[in-house]
């Protein structure tokens, strides 16, 4: 009993290990900001706002992932047009890779678009995107193992997809700062476990 119980806990410590938080809670290290949009932390909180341009803005992980499980949650204040990239590159402020959508209400969070290419692959359902909480803390959960991506909204799947491009994708985690102004998202408990 207690090797198993030794083992167990030997396990639980290797898994809890591997988790890794890409958002410190203090600075933005270990990111890099593309574009004139404004980042910046505040009482713990990752913030992201537009600035005098109004143009698309990035905030990008230094270090590429592969195959992962990434949740965060976020808090959309104003307009709210953004989302979260994986295995994805910038230059300037065009983005290369996949965004998985965080807009709105009725503007299909959750749903992948590939950005400056094919557009959108795939979006949820209406009855899927009632899952988005507004004027509150929702929680986002993103698994993409290979050719295979599958996105949460608040513990409800949204979509579900299988796509030999993304595949062969690589890159690091991006948010992202829609162009026209006027957007203010939150976002905390940024934590990505590798597979």
């Amino acid at each position: 009993m207690r090797v198993l119980l030794g083992f167990a806990l030997m396990w639980l410590s290797l898994s809890l290990s591997a988790q890794q938080q890409l958002f410190n809670g203090k600075d933005l290290n270990g990111w890099q900001a593309y574009g004139t949009e404004k980042w910046y932390v505040e009482e713990g909180l990752l913030i992201s706002e537009s600035g005098p341009d109004e143009q698309y803005g990035y905030l990008c992980t230094t270090e590429f992932y592969d195959d992962f499980v990434l949740t965060l949650e976020f808090l959309q204040e104003a307009n709210g047009n953004s989302g979260v990239f994986f295995r994805s590159t910038v230059d300037g402020t065009k983005v290369q890779g996949w965004q998985v959508e965080v807009a709105p209400p009725n503007k299909h969070t959750g749903g992948i678009y590939e950005s400056y290419g094919r557009g959108w692959l795939i979006k949820p359902s209406a009855r899927r995107e009632a899952a988005l909480m507004a004027d509150a803390w929702n929680t986002m959960k993103i698994k993409a193992k290979g050719d295979r991506v599958t996105t949460w909204l608040n513990g409800k799947r949204m979509v579900r997809i299988k796509d030999e491009k993304i595949g062969t994708g690589e890159g690091g985690i991006c948010l992202q700062i829609h162009d026209g102004g006027g957007i203010r998202v939150k976002w905390k408990n940024l934590e990505l476990k590798p597979l």
